[in-house]
């Protein structure tokens, strides 16, 4: 199984991120002021979300279709879970999503999860501080898939793997400008990893 996170060693020192009580807790408190902030903002669609937005795949195997009816054929299959997708349409059960490559398919809501994810266009150095002179803590292969916690001022603080760090906005997709920065394009970027996140479903 490939490991998309290297840690980074120091003189022979492994240096890794302990996430302490009290910053879980500053953590925790962040998400939940986003996600109330969200819920404020009614939105005119069948979730009462905006459109577009980012959301991440829920489990291990999803089917994009072409439509939104599971007798519409499947274009994609994604075999990794957290994936980063952004949501452009919806009805009431069903997703018209857009990954990282640019495709775009149907999924039904089910498989999706609003917990949010960045993808690693490149290798990303996540560092101890939002701050290029900041010690790196760990580096993001080319295909990571990290959780995001919060941005600011063109940083984005990720965890995966147990460790988190901070990281430039530059080759992560998943992040809209009023956010963190500017966005990564989808179309006309390399596969979206060396393991393949998603293949050609059968007969197609």
């Amino acid at each position: 199984m490939h490991d998309f996170l290297r840690p980074v060693h120091r003189h022979g020192v492994l240096i890794a991120a302990m996430l302490g009580l009290h910053r879980f807790i500053l953590s925790a408190c962040a998400v939940l002021t986003v996600l109330a902030g969200s819920a404020a903002l009614a939105q005119d669609t069948p979730s009462g979300l905006p459109v577009p937005r980012f959301v991440s795949l829920k489990v291990g195997v999803a089917n994009g279709r072409a439509g939104p009816q599971q007798a519409h054929p499947i274009l994609w299959r994604y075999v990794r879970a957290g994936l980063p997708m952004e949501v452009v349409m919806e009805t009431p059960e069903w997703r018209r999503v857009r990954d990282p490559d640019g495709e775009l398919t149907w999924m039904h809501n089910s498989l999706l999860s609003g917990r949010r994810s960045v993808y690693a266009r490149a290798e990303t150095p996540l560092r101890a501080r939002p701050r290029d002179d900041s010690p790196e803590e760990a580096i993001a292969e080319a295909g990571a898939i990290l959780w995001l916690e919060r941005c600011r001022d063109g940083w984005c603080r990720l965890e995966a793997q147990g460790r988190r760090g901070w990281a430039q906005v530059g080759t992560l997709w998943g992040i809209y400008p009023e956010e963190g920065g500017p966005p990564v394009e989808a179309a006309g970027q390399p596969a979206l990893s060396a393991t393949a996140a998603h293949d050609t479903a059968p007969g197609l």
